[in-house]
């Protein structure tokens, strides 16, 4: 099937105008989304929270679905949350670490992703190392192979990279810890793949994937989910718990969640969280490969065009690449440069170093700005961006 750009663009008003090139910070929402939200919100206004989500507890149900058969997996290991970086914290989080075991991630991590197991070394003593790249400059999966051993009790990996276009080899990462043996949790960052990449998490291999609702998937922010394997629900307990995910039974005991719901809270937005499930419904109608099929196209075209600029550089790396197109060009301060193109009705965002010391450092740069083109935009988006550069 071949993506119907005019379709996708009337089902998304605001592209019009505009050359909206942020679908890996905030994207623009299809109208389903919108007015999914504002009627929840308009029948809490009218019958009470309550009693608003009484009405609409199947609907509700059907978003863990739908999020489940986005990467693969049954309804019962889905957990929504409200971000990403809650969805891996609350994953990280339930792994018991001690003195010397040690965590093995990439230098492409998000800082969000770091710091939680930078402060895990400091407070219990716990190792953070990071995978050497391969040539191309992704996780190499022999390299990891050699780093592992008993003490080895978390692989931490961002699938697709968000201030870098490459794609990690998720499944080859799977495979490594499969044949070997290694009894490390494997936790995948797929905050910026899903929406525009397949994910398979049996095929990966994964115990945990986060996932936010508000980037390449189109959803409202403040919305994402945590799918977990059953080795999770086995032998992991979140910490905390409360009574979503857990019954008291009054005295000194407790029982937990046979499902995922342990990971999940009670209070949300359920407005937030409909429009998360009409935007995963969205992407599920389009297909996953048809919208990766169209991303690529784009940003291969945009890597292309921007190469041509005098001193404009494309960063990317990696032997695959997502629709994420980092690139430098002249200027002092990246947000400006955003702010300016803004200004002449282009999105794009800045790349700075709080997110990613390792790989800003390397660009060598100080204004680095990131596109990424969704299913919506045509060339003419792209020769605007070209244009105002």
């Amino acid at each position: 099937m071949t993506i119907d750009v005019a379709a996708c663009r009337a089902d998304t008003p605001a592209c019009e105008g505009q050359a909206f090139l942020d679908n890996a910070g905030s994207a623009l929402s299809p109208t389903a989304v919108t007015r999914t939200v504002i009627d929840y919100l308009k029948r809490e206004q009218e019958v009470g929270g309550y009693a608003a989500m009484d009405e609409a507890q199947d609907r509700i149900l059907a978003v863990n679905a739908s999020a489940g058969e986005l990467v693969g997996v049954p309804v019962d290991q889905v957990a929504l949350q409200t971000s990403a970086t809650a969805a891996w914290r609350r994953a990280f989080g339930s792994i018991p670490l001690r003195a010397g075991d040690r965590i093995l991630t990439t230098r492409a991590e998000y800082a969000s992703n770091v710091l939680p197991m930078l402060q895990a070394s400091r407070r219990v003593g716990a190792i953070v190392e990071f995978i050497p790249d391969g040539p191309d400059g992704t996780v190499d999966p022999a390299a990891l192979g050699a780093m592992l051993d008993e003490r080895v009790r978390v692989v931490a990996i961002t699938h697709a990279a968000s201030q870098n276009g490459l794609i990690v080899d998720a499944a080859g990462i799977g495979a490594v810890l499969r044949e070997s043996g290694s009894p490390a949790w494997y936790l995948l960052d797929a905050c910026q793949s899903l929406g525009q990449l397949p994910v398979d998490m049996t095929a990966i291999g994964a115990d945990f994937i986060a996932a936010t609702g508000r980037k390449f998937l189109r959803g409202p922010r403040g919305t994402g989910f945590l799918a977990v394997s059953p080795r999770v629900l086995a032998e992991l307990e979140p910490v905390p718990i409360d009574m979503f995910g857990a019954a008291w039974d009054g005295d000194q005991s407790y029982e937990l969640s046979a499902t995922a719901s342990r990971y999940q809270s009670f209070e949300t937005s359920y407005a937030a969280v409909l429009g998360l499930g009409a935007a995963i419904d969205y992407s599920l109608a389009l297909g996953l490969h048809n919208i990766r099929e169209r991303i690529n196209g784009l940003a291969t075209s945009l890597r292309a065009q921007l190469s041509e600029l005098p001193g404009v550089r494309v960063l990317d790396r990696g032997a695959e690449q997502s629709g994420i197109v980092v690139f430098s060009c002249p200027g002092d301060d990246s947000w400006d440069a955003a702010r300016e193109l803004r200004a002449k009705a282009v999105t794009v965002t800045a790349v700075t170093r709080p997110t990613n010391p390792p790989d800003v450092d390397r660009y060598g740069a100080s204004c680095v700005l990131r596109a990424s083109p969704h299913v919506f935009n045509t060339d003419e988006d792209l020769a605007a961006l070209v244009a105002a550069l």
